[in-house]
């Protein structure tokens, strides 16, 4: 493993044996650390990108900031969007990935940053597991999403998320093009190994998601 600086990130970076990526998003207070065992969870060939938050709240790192909970910044969440593609961009260069094969898998918080990645920068990834996210704000126009899969983990029970939330996200994503899963758990805001385990079924297809 490698723990570096790129583009202003701290990060972990683990080498695969397949050409897949996942970018590994962890939720509030977590860090690249997190989701490692997740990444390799879901597909055990795969390369894995885990950077950390650049924001803190109250000592927790997060991808963006927030007014209250629930009430995102949507203007820095636009702006640390654009900072996590470069970050992308510039670790598909150093570790020589196939930047056409980088699937997001966030949580929480992650999972919001990467939802704002398919609505402003679709062509970056190609396709994401989203695992309690929320809406990060509603795009002008919808984005080019033709058939990238999209898989979405909710909870019936999440005290932090409106239900109604991954249902339009799922709305909003399905009306660019994406070819999305919305796969509820009974539970809440934690993680499901259930989900885990459907995830990463998902991942493996069909249809194969790259």
């Amino acid at each position: 493993m490698t723990d570096n600086n790129i583009a202003g990130f701290t990060h972990r970076f683990e080498s695969g044996e397949g050409v897949r990526t996942l970018l590994l998003l962890h939720g509030t207070g977590a860090d690249e650390n997190d989701l490692l065992p997740l990444g390799r969870a879901l597909d055990p060939s795969a390369n894995l990108l885990s950077p950390r938050g650049q924001v803190l709240e109250n000592g927790m790192p997060r991808f963006f900031r927030r007014f209250a909970e629930g009430v995102l910044d949507v203007e820095d969440l636009k702006a640390r969007t654009d900072d996590l593609v470069a970050f992308v961009e510039e670790s598909a260069s150093r570790y020589e990935l196939d930047a056409a094969k980088v699937v997001a898998v966030g949580f929480s918080n992650g999972a919001n940053i990467a939802a704002s990645t398919l609505l402003r920068h679709p062509a970056m990834l190609s396709a994401a597991v989203l695992f309690r996210p929320m809406v990060p704000y509603e795009p002008e126009e919808p984005p080019d999403l033709r058939d990238k899969p999209v898989f979405i983990g909710a909870g019936r029970s999440d005290p932090l998320i409106d239900p109604a939330d991954p249902e339009r996200l799922a709305a909003i994503l399905d009306s660019g093009g994406a070819r999305v899963e919305l796969a509820w758990v009974p539970g809440g805001h934690q993680l499901d190994l259930r989900e885990v385990n459907r995830a990463r079924a998902w991942l493996e297809g069909p249809p194969q998601v790259l």
